[in-house]
């Protein structure tokens, strides 16, 4: 989905400004406000705030998540926030669905003909550092998020932190 089809430029700029105004605020929450997909709101964040790679991707992006260790993963609706945390299990494609099984609390399926893009945002939330991959599909939502973890003093783990920017820039130096 482009910006240009997304909405109208008047409603992009209010998205604009509603960033600017509270720029570590909840972006779903901005996207529910301003009748948009999640997608449209990351595409606004300023700077190099979020890259994207291509769903396509998706199976390796995954797989290499699975080597991090406990990481938070998010489902957002507008109804709640669902937090796990925990390392990220292995999974593989069959009959259309990427299947997540292993030793983990999380599991389940994810419909891969649904997968449109992953986004690597790095930006401050509520005042913190926060780093994250957003799995958006193809209406523009977020299907789940994977937060890089932090340790007892609320910093962001610097073991995940170097293999969240190593992989960001592996997965959008060509996007």
């Amino acid at each position: 989905m482009s910006l240009a089809t997304a909405s109208p430029a008047l409603d992009l700029e209010a998205i604009r400004a509603a960033l600017e105004e509270q720029p570590d605020g909840v972006l779903d929450d901005v996207a529910r406000r301003h009748a948009v997909p999640l997608r449209v709101v990351l595409d606004l964040l300023p700077g190099p705030a979020a890259r994207s790679a291509s769903g396509a991707r998706f199976a390796e992006i995954w797989g290499d998540l699975v080597d991090w260790g406990p990481v938070t993963s998010i489902v957002h609706t507008e109804d709640g926030v669902f937090e796990t945390k925990a390392p990220l299990p292995p999974g593989g494609e069959a009959r259309g669905y990427f299947n997540i099984h292993g030793e983990s609390p999380l599991g389940g399926h994810l419909r891969i003909a649904r997968y449109a893009a992953i986004y690597f945002i790095e930006r401050l939330f509520f005042g913190c550092r926060s780093c994250s991959l957003q799995f958006i599909n193809i209406d523009g939502g977020a299907m789940f998020k994977v937060f890089v973890g932090r340790d007892e003093k609320r910093e962001l783990l610097a073991d995940q932190l170097a293999c969240f920017e190593r992989l960001r820039d592996v997965e959008t130096s060509a996007a």
